[in-house]
């Protein structure tokens, strides 16, 4: 497992640095003024936070150090773009950019395929999105996205749908110590609930009361999806046949519910 693993490209994760939030600031400074031995001292004092990151994201068929190499692009661009003016820490910053450079990586390398035209779209829809919010405070409809790239409304939403990532209904959401929850369980089946297994035995059982040409009218017409025409042709009857048994099957059924 990725706990476990000691050795992540040649890094030791045992015996990473940790600096001081004085340390980073320092080193920002340093950074901004082009010191590339205190960028280098940064990165490596916060190889910590992409290894948390990037355990998140383990068990989707990708080594530990091929997201780790990843994560360490994220954390790079990061660095490359953090404002020191904003009143935000680095790590609040940096691990959306990082969470975003692993997603991108494996949308890239996933096994179901996307066009690059459609992935192409949807990041400049995301960008879109990021830059309105910023501005406005509230994120754009589908709608003005899609007027903004001057494109369907109906491209953007493909798109936005196109890139998510698919998840094992076997991915564990939850863990207390001594049981799982997975995906699967927070899943509702609207066609295998208590009532509805109680209904079907219920018409199975009016169904039984029927007699043969009756039964299977009602089959063809209302589990099959056949029209009165189509079922008379079938079974060698006129339609005004068809009508009359289905009404008589049906009042037979009413009578079984009451």
């Amino acid at each position: 497992m990725l706990n476990n693993k000691v050795e992540i490209c040649g890094v030791n994760t045992s015996k990473l640095p940790l600096l001081s939030k004085e340390e980073k600031e320092e080193l920002f400074v340093k950074i901004k003024a082009g010191d590339e031995k205190a960028r280098e001292k940064f990165i490596n004092g916060n190889l910590r936070l992409v290894l948390s990151v990037i355990q998140r994201f383990y068990g989707r068929g990708e080594t530990a150090d091929d997201l780790f190499q990843v994560g360490c692009v994220g954390l790079i661009k990061a660095i490359d773009n953090f404002d020191l003016t904003q009143n935000v820490q680095f790590s609040t910053y940096a691990v959306p950019m990082i969470i975003g450079e692993v997603k991108r990586y494996l949308r890239d390398n996933n096994s179901i395929r996307v066009s690059r035209s459609v992935r192409d779209l949807a990041y400049k829809a995301i960008q879109f999105k990021e830059k309105y919010l910023k501005e406005h405070g509230k994120e754009p409809t589908i709608e003005e996205i899609a007027k903004d790239l001057e494109v369907e409304r109906e491209e953007i939403v493909f798109s936005f749908d196109a890139i998510q990532d698919p998840v094992s209904l076997q991915e564990p959401i939850y863990n207390d110590g001594t049981e799982s929850l997975y995906v699967i369980d927070q899943i509702k089946d609207a066609k295998n609930t208590d009532d509805i297994w109680a209904e079907n035995i219920t018409i199975a059982g009016a169904l039984e009361k029927l007699n043969e040409k009756e039964r299977m009218i009602i089959t063809k017409r209302f589990f099959n999806g056949r029209t009165q025409m189509e079922v008379a042709s079938e079974i060698g009857i006129s339609q005004a046949q068809v009508s009359r048994l289905e009404k008589n099957a049906i009042m037979h059924i009413k009578r079984f519910y009451k």
